[in-house]
């Protein structure tokens, strides 16, 4: 989390400091969809790193989008907090931008494959 009084340009300037890069959105949108396990998040995001994993969710955790709480297996689950359900209709709108620009562009996503083969 950005340091207490440390001024910024602006409060969309704080927002993108808050979600830093692009794999704290992707996490955020796939626990958005619900509670996971490390080994499910693991799976829906092949493409990122256990190492980038585990330090994205400590830091989540740490800014308090996301916690940590244990599941009725006694094996622990991710959430979102509060905070991070707040961010629900500006991750909604990035994954539509996303969707309409990417398309636009001729881009490929993942979830049409994944469409595709559970149909």
């Amino acid at each position: 989390m950005a340091p207490r009084g440390r001024l910024y340009g602006c409060p969309v300037e704080f927002a993108l400091d808050a979600l830093g890069g692009k794999w704290k959105t992707v996490i955020l949108a796939r626990i958005k969809q619900g509670p996971l396990r490390y080994s499910e998040l693991r799976r829906s995001i092949p493409s990122l790193s256990d190492k980038m994993l585990t330090q994205r969710l400590a830091n989540l955790v740490e800014i308090g989008f996301v916690a940590l709480e244990a599941s009725p297996d006694g094996k622990g689950r991710y959430v979102l907090t509060e905070r991070g359900r707040d961010l629900a209709a500006t991750l909604r709108a990035l994954y539509d931008w996303g969707d309409v620009h990417g398309r636009a562009d001729g881009v490929r996503f993942r979830t049409d494959t994944e469409t595709r083969q559970g149909a």
